[in-house]
Order: C-alpha cells, then sequence, then structure tokens
C-alpha cells in the first residue's frame, strides 16, 4: 500500500521538474547579453550533426575535468538532447563553484 502513495508524488515531482527545464526568449537573450557561454554537454558526435552557432562541446563525462575552460564570471548555458544531461552539468559546475549557470534544456529549443 506505501508504494501506491509514492507513485503519484514521483509523477508529480517529475513533471515539475521537466517543465522546469529551459529557459525563456527573455532569459536567454538577458543571459546573452551578460556574455553567456553556451556549452552543449552532448557527445562529440551527437555534436558535429547539428549544434548552437559558437556553442562549446564539452561533454557530460569530462564536465568536472574541463570546468577550466570555462569563465566561472560569466553566465553559463548548458544544453543537450533533451536537458537531462544539461541539468546534470548545471549540478556538477555548482560544485565547482560556478553560481550563474543554467539549463537551456534541448539545444534546439535555442
Amino acid at each position: 500500500m506505501t508504494a501506491w502513495i509514492w507513485i503519484p508524488a514521483l509523477l508529480v515531482l517529475a513533471w515539475m521538474m521537466w517543465r522546469r527545464r529551459g529557459l525563456s526568449k527573455e532569459q536567454l537573450s538577458a543571459l546573452m547579453a551578460k556574455g553567456a557561454q553556451v556549452v552543449d554537454v552532448r557527445s562529440p558526435s551527437e555534436f558535429r550533426g547539428g549544434h548552437v552557432p559558437g556553442a562549446k562541446n564539452i561533454p557530460l563525462d569530462q564536465i568536472q575535468a574541463r570546468s577550466k575552460e570555462l569563465d566561472p564570471a560569466r553566465p553559463v548555458v548548458l544544453c543537450c538532447a533533451s536537458g537531462s544531461r544539461s541539468a546534470m552539468a548545471v549540478s556538477l559546475l555548482k560544485q565547482k563553484g560556478f553560481a550563474d549557470v543554467h539549463n537551456a534544456g534541448p539545444w534546439t529549443a535555442l
């Protein structure tokens, strides 16, 4: 019986997290005006298949090791295929001391 109580709660939480992914056009414009760095955390082959012009490709599994390639004083906008990997990258960069880090969700939304 206890499991049946948790299932709706987990579904609501998953929906809330999905809705929070991404940036509005206004938010993105404001970040870009502040010199935001766009980082695509997909694999190199995914990146070669298409990406945002000017985006830097740092795959998720390399984001901690390569975080020194990013300027922590400037905003960082992260994207991937769906927003899941970029959400993980946000967390990893915050652990590294980056304060102005944003999940843009899918790169195609940029």
